[in-house]
């Protein structure tokens, strides 16, 4: 009833958004939104108030004004996290700007909820200035134990990052980025033992030099793969090449050891793994030319760069982002548990050992049960997030970004 009152029907005295919702249920979910705040705390008279509220507040207040560390301990800052946002690249949609938007900022909020138990604040902010953005989002840094970035385009979204976790003393996450690269990682290191090879023995093409791409490349170099090449629309992304951008120059720095040049065919023949972040298609013919026993993530929503049907002529192990195939590639299985551990130990920053750190125990997870349809856990299995809270946690401490 409450939701009634102050969410009146904004489609009221027309039939087409009651034609819309009653044939679709999309709409009728997200009907007054996906979310509330609720109280956790009883107000069921005076002494509840003057508690909850002044006066009794104002006790709290003068001790953490007196210890700031204390404000961890005596609100919400120690297991809420911001998701924020500024419209310019949501999902495949792209640039849809921040009000459409919200209804991700939501879904994202709740995911964090279901799958990490973290409370989770959608935050979608007019701004596309870099300096302006990350001077709004600091400004509200104090409120939150977390931040995390969300569907912001590249190459922005590393600038953004970077100045924002220099500017403040909790953890940053663009989860497009480090949540894809974490749950690739853990991937593609149990289809690698289950074809009976490590990371150092593979080859990888990487389609696509945006935001996950160039976190995937990272984070497989830190892992220690043989080699790994990255290609955007104009090519393999090398050092002899005179139209990169400042992120695309360092990424050819720590990438393509073998000095490969020219199209995304060329780095795919004799290559042990395919990547696709990009969307696009790969011709069949440059998949016939990958290594024996290759390894497809073909990760584009919702038309997966191989088609499946494609990828299993010549794959020992196929993953895509869709949940209709198996071995989904879904950041759900990463950044719930990634912000728990953080919280739990309030972590200043997440380092690139947490990273890490959270990818092997996402592996691990399904270690033991591996198949070609199974080198990732579910997102609905609920060893995930405890082991990769854990893990996360752990590595905090071991890289002293921990608090606690």
């Amino acid at each position: 009833m409450a939701a009634e009152i102050v969410n009146p029907r904004s489609d009221s005295g027309t039939d087409e958004g009651a034609r819309a919702e009653f044939f679709d249920p999309a709409f009728a979910l997200h009907r007054g939104g996906k979310m509330a705040v609720q109280a956790t705390v009883p107000l069921r008279g005076k002494d509840d108030l003057s508690l909850a509220y002044t006066p009794g507040v104002a006790k709290v207040c003068s001790a953490i004004a007196e210890q700031p560390e204390l404000v961890y301990d005596y609100t919400w800052k120690s297991q809420v996290v911001a998701v924020v946002t500024d419209g310019s690249a949501v999902l495949g949609l792209g640039d849809i700007g921040p009000e459409a938007s919200l209804p991700v900022m939501e879904g994202k909020a709740i995911l964090f909820k279901q799958f990490g138990g973290v409370d989770a604040v959608p935050i979608a902010l007019d701004c596309r200035d870099v300096d302006e953005l990350v001077d709004t989002v600091a400004r509200m840094a104090p409120s939150f134990g977390g931040i995390n970035l969300e569907d912001i385009s590249a190459p922005r979204c590393f600038e953004i990052e970077r100045k924002l976790q220099e500017r403040v003393d909790i953890p940053v996450f663009h989860d497009d980025q480090h949540g894809t690269a974490v749950v690739t990682l853990a991937a593609l290191r149990n289809a690698a033992r289950l074809t009976g090879r490590t990371l150092g023995e593979l080859r990888a093409v990487i389609s696509g030099a945006g935001a996950a791409g160039v976190a995937i490349a990272r984070i497989l170099v830190e892992a220690g793969i043989g080699d790994v090449a990255v290609c955007d629309r104009k090519g393999i992304v090398s050092g002899d090449r005179t139209d990169l951008t400042d992120v695309k120059r360092e990424l050819a720095g720590f990438t393509n050891k073998a000095g490969l040049s020219g199209a995304l065919e060329t780095a795919l023949d004799g290559a042990d793994v395919f990547i696709g972040v990009s969307g696009g298609t790969v011709p069949e013919p440059a998949v016939a030319k990958m290594a024996e026993n290759c390894l497809i993530f073909a990760m584009a929503n919702p038309n997966p760069e191989i088609h499946p049907d494609v990828a299993h002529k010549y794959a020992a192990v196929v993953a895509t982002g869709r949940s209709d195939f198996p071995n989904q590639i879904n950041n759900v299985l990463a950044f719930p548990g990634i912000f728990a551990g953080a919280l739990q130990v309030r972590a200043s920053r997440i380092t690139e050992g947490m990273k890490i750190a959270a990818a092997e125990a996402l592996a691990a997870v399904v270690a033991d049960e591996l198949s070609a349809d199974k080198v990732i856990p579910s997102p609905f299995d609920e060893r995930v997030a405890p082991a990769v809270t854990a893990a996360v946690a752990a590595a905090a401490r071991a890289d002293g970004v921990a608090r606690r």
